[in-house]
């Protein structure tokens, strides 16, 4: 399991970075800013996770991999960036695609670490989400997972499927690929079908406290 979570974790953090870089080309940001954004997305997650159950120090510290793919994810996207301007939908595909592959690996290490599979489920959720909303903070952005879109909703699924897939004693590997094409598809046909959590809905009058006299 050990080596399936770190290969997960490799092809997300550059999946994530990919998207963080995007969204850095998208603010016009320099090579630093965009480097940033890469290596925020691509790891926020993963540390957090690592962090919360013990595994200090974080692997995107403790192992170069991290830092690598990040960089060649933001050097290959600024390098690419007029390309990137003409396909910016792709940052949504890519961030589904993070969103995934994080999902399943933060179960898989939760597992691995002996949580329960309510705390497997919550923290493999959290690692999906955690990079995505640091590079949407860090652009100024109302975080993803806070606009009403199916994006959590979707990693707590594809985290649900990982753990019974555990529990039922099936193949890492199976219970991983069925995670993540869970999350993964329910996210793209979200975003294909415009589907959305309830809001509140918009007063015409306007927030509390700006009615008439």
């Amino acid at each position: 399991m050990e080596t399936l979570v770190i290969a997960l974790d490799l092809v997300g953090t550059f999946v994530f970075a990919l998207s963080g870089a995007m969204a850095g080309v998208r603010h016009r940001l320099d090579l630093f800013g965009i480097l940033v954004l890469s290596f925020a997305a691509g790891n926020a997650g993963g540390m957090t996770r690592d962090v919360l159950i013990g595994a200090v120090p974080p692997a995107a510290i403790a192992q170069w991999p991290y830092v690598a793919v990040s960089v060649l994810a933001g050097l290959a996207t600024f390098r690419a960036h007029e390309s990137v301007r003409r396909h910016e939908d792709a940052i949504l595909v890519f961030d589904a695609g993070g969103l995934a592959l994080f999902t399943v690996s933060g179960t898989l290490k939760a597992v691995a670490f002996g949580l329960n599979p309510v705390a497997a489920v919550l923290l493999g959720m959290l690692t999906g989400i955690g990079g995505g909303m640091l590079r949407d903070i860090l652009v100024a952005e109302i975080p993803t997972v806070l606009r009403a879109d199916v994006y959590a909703v979707a990693a707590l699924a594809g985290a649900i499927v990982v753990v019974v897939g555990e529990e039922a004693g099936l193949a890492s590997g199976v219970g991983a690929a069925a995670g993540a094409s869970v999350c993964f598809g329910l996210r793209v046909l979200a975003l294909k079908q415009g589907w959305r959590l309830p809001a509140v809905p918009l007063s015409s009058e306007g927030p509390p406290g700006e009615g008439s006299d």
